[in-house]
This record gives C-alpha cells, sequence and structure tokens, in this order.
C-alpha cells in the first residue's frame, strides 16, 4: 500500500517527525538465572519510523530480509502500534526501515529487540514521550514476549535482572559488571524458536534442582560484577539446559568442550548459540581451543563486548 508523500499526525503525534533506535542483541538467563538474568551485546538492529496519512511501508535489510513480513505482522510494527494504542493517539501510517545485525532465531533477543525498538520508536513521536517511560516500555514488551529478561537488557543494557512484582507488574534492576568482562558468542547456522525450547521443559522441577539454581543465580550477580574466576561455578545450571539439548546437540557439545577448558559457556537464551564469559580474552582463548578442527566451520564466534547503554533513542522533525 502506498504512503502519502506528507504525514499528518493526529492529536499526541507529532507531524514529520522521524525516529531512530538502536537496540542491542541480548542473552538471557546466563545459565541459572532462568527468565530473570540478561546482558546485552554491542551487536545491534536499528530501526527507523515516521508517521504517515495512512498505509504501512516496511523495509528491511540484513537479517530476517526477505523472511520477515512486511505487513501489520512485522514485530516492530505490531510493538509501535500497541505503544500508540497505550498513549491513546489515532493509528496513523508508517514508514519503517529496519537495518538487522542480530541473527534471528539464535537465542540472541531478536524478537525481544524488535518489540523494545517498536515501542521506543513510538515514544519518539508522541508529543508526551513521558507516556512511554521506560517502566511501561518494559511493561508493554514482556506483556508481547511473555517474560522480561530479555527486553530488560534490551532497553536499559549491561547485565539486568528481572522479575514480576506481586501484582504481576516487570521490574528490572540493571548491574554494573567488571569493565574486563569479555563475551564471546558462538552462532551456528541453524535456527530453534523459543516455543520450541520452551515446549521440552517439565511444567515441575525437584526441589533440589530449584534451590541449587537460586544459589549459583546469587552467586552469578557476584562473579560478574567482583569475582570473575568463579564464573565457571556461578553459571551451572539444573533447570533448562540439559533439559534442552536433544533439539540442539552441537549446542550442548559446545558447552561441554569449553567447560572443559575452564571457561563459563552456556547456552544464549534458548539457543542454539553459546555465550562464553570471561574476562580479558579468556573466554575467546578457551572457544579457539574448542572449535578446533571439524566442528569449526558450523559456527560463526563473535567477541561483540557489553552493551552498556541499552536502547537508544534519535529524532529529527518537528
Amino acid at each position: 500500500m502506498s504512503l502519502d508523500s506528507v504525514p499528518v499526525a493526529g492529536p499526541g503525534l507529532l507531524a514529520d517527525r522521524r525516529a531512530t533506535v538502536r537496540v542491542p542483541a541480548t542473552s538471557a538467563n546466563l545459565g541459572p538465572g532462568f527468565d530473570s538474568l540478561g546482558l546485552a551485546l554491542a551487536l545491534h538492529d536499528v530501526v527507523t519510523l515516521s508517521p504517515a496519512a495512512s498505509g504501512l511501508e516496511v523495509t528491511v535489510e540484513g537479517e530476517g530480509a526477505g523472511g520477515v513480513p512486511l505487513t501489520e505482522d512485522h514485530l516492530v510494527v505490531r510493538a509501535v502500534r500497541a505503544g500508540f494504542d497505550h498513549a491513546g493517539v489515532p493509528q496513523p501510517g508508517i514508514r519503517l526501515h529496519c537495518v538487522n545485525s542480530i541473527p534471528h532465531g539464535r537465542g540472541l533477543g531478536s524478537s525481544a529487540a524488535a518489540v523494545v525498538a517498536g515501542l521506543v520508536a513510538a515514544r519518539g513521536c508522541l508529543a508526551e514521550p513521558e507516556v512511554l517511560d521506560d517502566a511501561t516500555v518494559l511493561a508493554l514488551a514482556t506483556s508481547l514476549e511473555g517474560h522480561p529478561d530479555n527486553a530488560a537488557a534490551a532497553l536499559l543494557g549491561g547485565c539486568t535482572i528481572s522479575w514480576l512484582s506481586p501484582s504481576g507488574v516487570p521490574r528490572a534492576e540493571r548491574v554494573e559488571v567488571r569493565a574486563d568482562l569479555d563475551p564471546v558468542v558462538c552462532v551456528p547456522s541453524g535456527e530453534l524458536s523459543t516455543s520450541t525450547a520452551r515446549a521440552m521443559l517439565p511444567a515441575l522441577v525437584p526441589h533440589p534442582d530449584a534451590s541449587f539454581n537460586a544459589g549459583r543465580a546469587a552467586l552469578l550477580v557476584h562473579a560478574l560484577t567482583r569475582r570473575p574466576d568463579l564464573l565457571l561455578e556461578a553459571t551451572e545450571d539444573r533447570l533448562h539446559q540439559a533439559q534442552r539439548a536433544p533439539a540442539m546437540p552441537e549446542t550442548a557439545e559446545l558447552v561441554h568442550r569449553v567447560r572443559e577448558l575452564g571457561a563459563a559457556a552456556v547456552v544464549s537464551g534458548a539457543g542454539p548459540s553459546v555465550l562464553v564469559l570471561g574476562a580479558r580474552g579468556e573466554a575467546a582463548a578457551a572457544v579457539n581451543s574448542a572449535l578446533g578442527g571439524s566442528v569449526a566451520h558450523r559456527w560463526t564466534v563473535l567477541r561483540p563486548g557489553i552493551d552498556t547503554v541499552g536502547s537508544i533513542l534519535a529524532t529529527e522533525g518537528e
């Protein structure tokens, strides 16, 4: 559908506004912190939103180009619409351009990045942007995503701890990790949907396993902020990684290889990427050793660093 050449804003929307958002990739869980811990990585998608009088125009470059829908079903479009609905403004036409670097279906938070980017872009087009403050964006993103771990890290940057209040409101706090933390991400060629990975988890877990993960998650916060020498023990998990291993055997094998070398390897989010945590090149050295031989060609190794700022909004126009 073609768009009118001159955007027309309704009440509460700024005419001729263009909002550009840069949003980071994220890795959730970090081993024991299931659905609560997240880490923002310096690998980014960039979306640009312009309201229009009518219609919808979506263009995509990079990851997802040719595969994601260019319709109202596009996840960024859905998030923009949710933001405008929450703000109570009339839905405009939309011009949306996405330049994606975050791999899809690899456990690196591409869907959370899309949702957060859409909501923050909607904020940038409002006459009263405070209607979509960070707390509201996190709540709306959680309603679209189902849980806040990736969304919190994508929004706030760094390492985040997220949870639901007694009334069900998502909340998050950022943890300042050590400056020398140097994560490595190993990305396979194949994808794995989050829904498939979640379907493999049991409805109930033994009390000793829950207690084990609670202790390791607490230790992990200490390891990330003060004691990186404890990362290997702190990233042990009993709740989800072994349970999902049959769906991604090569991921499970690589995690085992790297951990045998003494480095803190975990499944990134729902997988199948592998995240390795360490200080000052330790993770990279272990990955290089583990990927020797025939398995190396099946993985793309990234050393993105940590994104410490989260989503960034820039606006042009009125």
